[in-house]
């Protein structure tokens, strides 16, 4: 298994931007589904909307599993990534998940749009400066630093919140729940470097 400085190197430059242009090596895109069978690299892949699509892996691929974190794992200095959308009732961004990088490892900083769930998702990667306790302590309001500029952000005790180790190629197994960062090359093949795998029946929420 390879180190994750070195997962978490290849991870960064997959790491999707909803809208990027078709560049010569292909199109970034996001892979979210379910494990139908690995192949040696091919991985085959029941997405959200029921289509199956093969993912063809790295020869030295990585595999990186889900854990499950706590709010009170979130503290000022770490670094995260957080998708989020903007809920009209109060117009402030209100985190979907969290997902706190191990320590050391910054990756795809900034805050820019994102697809989870809808065309008004974002994410936000930077680090915690702040965080307060709101709605008598049910929700906390991460205060966000990124090289943009800062973001805050709601989160409460029903947001999946996070962390990630490397593992092995034995998580790929039927019906396990992925995320997988890929780029689509211009023939069609899409191909990847890591996948994001469930765990424990901790899924991938991002």
């Amino acid at each position: 298994m390879r180190p994750i400085t070195l997962i978490a190197g290849a991870f960064v430059a997959l790491l999707v931007v909803p809208g990027l242009a078709l560049s010569a090596d292909g199109t970034p895109t996001n892979i979210r589904g379910k494990v139908e069978k690995l192949d040696g690299h091919a991985l085959l892949i029941k997405g959200r909307d029921g289509k199956r699509v093969t993912v063809n892996l790295d020869e030295k691929f990585g595999v990186l599993a889900i854990i499950k974190a706590k709010l009170s794992d979130i503290k000022p200095g770490e670094f995260i990534g957080t998708a989020a959308i903007t809920e009209k009732k109060d117009g402030k961004l209100h985190a979907q998940e969290v997902l706190i990088f191990p320590a050391g490892m910054r990756m795809g900083e900034g805050h820019y749009p994102w697809d989870l769930k809808g065309k008004d998702d974002t994410m936000t990667n930077a680090d915690v400066i702040e965080l307060e306790s709101v709605h008598k302590g049910k929700a906390v309001e991460l205060k966000l630093k990124h090289k943009d500029g800062e973001n805050t952000v709601l989160v409460d005790k029903r947001t999946p919140i996070v962390t990630f180790a490397p593992d092995s190629p034995e998580l790929l197994k039927h019906g396990a729940t992925v995320f997988i960062p890929a780029l689509k090359k211009p023939d069609g093949v899409i191909v990847a470097t890591n996948v994001l795998a469930e765990k424990n029946g901790v899924k991938p929420p991002m």
